[in-house]
This record gives structure tokens, sequence and C-alpha cells, in this order.
């Protein structure tokens, strides 16, 4: 873990911060206390705000850990309330919401991984006041939905700067494994990749990520059935994992890479089994929205004119795993 340091000026600024305060008494308006607008419902109570952060994903899933994680440092460093429940399912998902708005939350921060199951839940929630953040999934919906703006990674683009790393690696035949099916952002990933990998033809091939062992036999047989297959794409770590015991196994000499960082991708980079991973920096995606909110709450402030906020795409390779590895192990990246 990197040790904070606390840099010599800041041990001034308390001294110089008072010396701002006494000069503003004649410099300027003064905040008077809360004005109104649409965080009424947050100031007229007793308590710090609420905001529930729901997710489609599995519960204790690691990639969202690192979002759960950042929403809930935001939540300790600017005094707010955060609750965070996943559900893969959509239609429980959507239930989630709904209890959120029944149990009254200032905020609500909802990946949209299958968005029409979402709309009537998310539409309801901000005709009810309650100020929404999208995270991750579903950029083209969440003006429509009314949220106040989209944290996230553009998934195309991501894939397409994928698939352009391993053009200049010199592959020719590129595999692109979806590990969750009907989860449109994945299925951007892999056809951004395609308009991305400009030195040869994608195949996708399915999976699913709750059966591993099935998952790699599946991967390792189209490795089998397809020698020219030199390029292997998959979308999350556990599944990059099982990609690479699946090119160990069938004898194939295919580069692997992924989406999304966890230890385990920090260590197969090293290790030079993973030729890169692309990393959406998603501690930012639970990190800002709750940033965004309290900001809209106290200042009416919104963020991004109309356009979403983009975490990444970053990329992770061995010119920079040693430093990136340090955050990943603390949980953070």
């Amino acid at each position: 873990m990197i040790p904070s340091r606390r840099p010599a000026t800041a041990r001034v600024l308390p001294v110089l911060l008072i010396g701002a305060l006494a000069l503003a008494g004649c410099a300027g308006p003064k905040a008077s206390g809360p004005l109104p607008g649409a965080h009424e419902r947050v100031v007229s109570r007793d308590g710090p705000p609420r905001v529930a952060v729901i997710s489609h994903s599995t519960p204790g899933d690691a990639f969202w850990n690192v979002v759960q994680n950042g929403a809930e440092q935001a939540g300790r460093d600017l005094g707010v309330e955060v609750q965070y429940q996943a559900d893969p399912d959509p239609g429980n998902q959507a239930k989630l919401v709904d209890n959120a708005i029944a149990q009254g939350a200032d905020g609500l921060v909802v990946s949209l991984g299958s968005p029409e199951a979402l709309r009537s839940s998310v539409t309801r929630a901000v005709a009810a006041g309650i100020p929404v953040i999208t995270i991750n999934a579903g950029e083209e919906v969440s003006a429509a939905f009314g949220a106040l703006t989209h944290v996230g990674q553009s998934e195309t683009v991501a894939g397409q700067a994928a698939g352009q790393r391993f053009s200049r690696a010199g592959k020719h035949e590129l595999l692109c494994v979806i590990h969750q099916a009907g989860v449109e952002t994945l299925n951007q990933r892999c056809r951004g990749a395609r308009e991305g990998f400009t030195a040869g033809r994608v195949v996708d091939l399915q999976v699913d990520i709750n059966n591993p062992t099935d998952a790699q036999s599946r991967i390792r047989g189209a490795l089998q059935s397809d020698p020219g297959i030199d390029g292997v794409l998959t979308l999350n770590p556990q599944v990059a994992a099982n990609a690479v015991n699946a090119v160990r196994e069938s004898g194939s000499k295919a580069a692997v890479s992924t989406f999304d960082l966890n230890g385990d991708v920090v260590a197969s980079i090293r290790a030079g089994e993973l030729l890169f991973a692309v990393d959406q920096q998603q501690y930012e995606q639970g990190y800002l929205p709750v940033v965004y909110l309290k900001l809209f709450w106290d200042n009416a402030n919104t963020v991004g004119g109309g356009k979403p906020v983009y975490t990444g795409p970053g990329f992770v390779d061995r010119s920079n795993v040693d430093v990136v590895g340090e955050y990943a192990r603390r949980g953070t990246r």
C-alpha cells in the first residue's frame, strides 16, 4: 500500500485559511444558508443525505467491489450515507431501485446493464424529485431517462482501442469472449474491437461466467478448432484467467488481453501471460457520482454539459503495471 504523505505546505494551510476567511468578510457576498431548489429534500430533514448505489453485478464481484470502495470513500469524505446493493437480474435490480425510492433515498446511482428493464424505475425516481446519476452502462439512454449525467467508459471507444492494440501487435484473428448474455455493454466492446482490429477478423464466443470450467473448455475448443486465432480478448478478469489456462492447455500461442483490472490481472501482466488490460478506472465510477450529487444538492451544480464523463479507457501493460498494481492491491484500481 502506498503511504500517504502530508506535504510541508499543508501545515501552513490552516493559517492561510483563517486569513482568507477574515478577508472574505469584506471582500464579497457570503452564503447565507441553504437555497431553495432541487436539494430541499436533503436539507429538510435530520441526518446526512442518503445515496443508494445499485449495480447490475453479482454481489462480491471483484470489479464492482472497487466501485463500491469508491462510493463509500466519497461518502466518508463528504458526510454522505452510501448504501451499495447489487443484483445481476434486471428485474431484481429494478426492484432495488423501487425500494430505494420508497425508502426516501436522496440520490440514486444506477448502472444500466439492461436499460429497458430499468427505464420505468429510473424515470419514476426522477419524477419523484430524486436526482439520478447513471454509471458504467447506459450512456446512450442516460439523458433520455432524466439522469443528471453518466459516469463511465464508452465501451465502443474502448473496444476500438483494444482492437487497434492487437493490430499493432501483429495479430490477425481475434477471439472476443462474451461472458454474460443480454448485457449490451459487452456486445459494444466486441463490436468496437471489430471496428478497431483492421489487421484481420474478429470472432465472438459466448460463455457463462458462472460456469468457469465450461468457459475455459469453450475457449480451449475454439483455439483448437481454429489454429489461426492468435489473439484472445476477454471482457472480465475472471474469464481472462480461464483464457490464459485455455491457451496453455491447447498449445496455442495466442496473446490474451482483457477488460478491467484486479490483482490477478496485474500478476498475469507481470508474468507476461497477458498483453494488456483495458482499465476503465472504476473507482471513479463510484467516487465521482457521490461528489456530483453533493454539488447538486449544495450548489445546483451539474457536470458534463449534456455529455458523459469518461473514466476510461486507460491501459495497463508491462510499462506501468508496477505503479498501477500498488493501487489495485489496496482496492482503488
